[in-house]
């Protein structure tokens, strides 16, 4: 699902080969290139994805809509990724750091030793 723009010329006439065959792929690859630019640009986001849902809705593929019914579901969770500017990075970054401590943990001490060693290696 890259940019149209970055797939190769071979790449680019197989999808459209497919597309011109098949009439539900050539709507679902509409829809995902949609809601990557939703998520990709956030300009007008909050519109934006609700006339994405809003199209799907309409659409009359049931797994489209049943994307978007769970969508629809975890509405303010979307938008809220959608609109803020922080990246999960730091967090993930320290899960991997105790994850791995953990890891060289394992079978050799209690509970307090590997928490003690993680506030440590802060």
């Amino acid at each position: 699902m890259r940019r149209p723009e970055q797939l190769t010329d071979t790449e680019r006439k197989c999808l459209d080969d497919l597309c011109a065959r098949s009439p539900v792929l050539a709507t679902t690859t509409e829809y995902a290139r949609r809601l990557a630019i939703i998520s990709r640009e956030r300009h007008n986001e909050h519109l934006a994805f609700e006339v994405w849902l809003a199209d799907v809705r309409l659409d009359g593929q049931r797994e489209l809509r049943t994307l978007a019914g769970g969508m629809r579901r975890d509405r303010a969770a979307i938008l809220s990724a959608l609109t803020t500017t922080h990246a999960p990075g730091a967090v993930e970054g320290n899960v991997t750091r105790i994850k791995l401590l953990k890891r060289q943990m394992y079978g050799r001490a209690n509970f307090d030793l590997l928490r003690r060693r993680i506030l440590l290696s802060a």
